[in-house]
């Protein structure tokens, strides 16, 4: 595998692979790699000549200074994991490799997508992951890009940014992978300790909850009923949400084809996310 820190540097590499008319498979990600990212990469290698990554810690994306800070950063053993599964090239830039005076974003309005769940807890964020990922894509400049079903709200507004430039890319969303508990792998997860681990599985049950009640209620009276399930819980919940897939507007009375509840809780201090396709 390859590894770049210059952006110049990654770009003719891409271009001599290019110029033989191969394929780019490409996985952004934060690092703190884990099996998750794993299937991004081995699913991106089924249908691509060249798989490439990235490793950025995002600063644009992260509304508490905190939050950042304390991300976990993991940049050697990150690029053993992907050596393994057979990545071909990284891209581990600075901040001012990514963000050039060069560099700006094309004015793009995300409309609803940016003001429920995600969007209205973390104003900013999306403009910050849009803000990378369209830089990411333009230096990159892949035929697909993978990401997890587990940022379920992220994809949607990926693909609406995708559609919005008209950049001639496929997303492709994975499914997210578990632990054996049920809780959904994150790289957040490695500041849990043992027993808010086992605590954390909790937001995985209340989901399943949700999916078992959704049969024969409707999308409000499963809010109502998971919210209560999980308030037995030692965690706070942020919010739980039962939303259109394409939309993402709240359903009340009557449900729709792949309805999906979204989960928000806080662990300790560890800001936890998951969805589960209810329908």
């Amino acid at each position: 595998m390859q590894v770049f820190t210059k952006v110049d540097e990654l770009k003719s590499f891409i271009k001599s692979n290019k110029d033989l008319g191969k394929t780019i498979g490409f996985v952004p990600t934060m690092g703190a790699l884990h099996a998750g990212h794993g299937s991004l990469i081995v699913e991106a290698k089924k249908s691509n000549d060249l798989v490439v990554a990235s490793i950025f810690v995002n600063p644009t994306q992260f509304n508490n200074a905190s939050d950042l800070d304390k991300y976990p950063r993991s940049v050697e053993a990150d690029c053993e994991i992907l050596s393994a599964i057979g990545c071909d090239a990284v891209l581990i830039p600075s901040v001012d490799e990514i963000y050039t005076d060069e560099f700006v974003l094309p004015k793009i309005d995300l409309g609803f997508l940016d003001q429920v769940m995600e969007g209205e807890h973390r104003p900013g964020h999306f403009q910050g992951v849009v803000q990378v990922v369209y830089r990411l894509f333009d230096i990159v400049k892949p035929t697909s890009a993978y990401f997890g079903l587990k940022d379920f709200q992220q994809v949607a507004v990926i693909r609406f940014m995708t559609k919005f430039f008209d950049l001639p890319i496929n997303i492709v969303a994975v499914p997210t992978l578990r632990e054996s508990s049920g809780l959904a792998m994150s790289s957040r997860n490695l500041r849990l300790s043992s027993s808010e681990r086992e605590e954390a599985v909790k937001i995985s049950e209340a989901l399943h909850f949700a999916k078992n009640f959704a049969q024969s209620h409707s999308p409000l009276e499963t809010k109502k009923a998971t919210i209560e399930f999980f308030s037995q819980s030692k965690m706070d919940l942020e919010y739980f949400e039962i939303v259109d897939p394409n939309s993402l507007m709240d359903l009340t009375d009557n449900w729709v084809p792949n309805a999906v509840a979204c989960i928000v809780a806080y662990c300790g201090e560890v800001r936890l996310i998951d969805n589960l396709q209810l329908k």
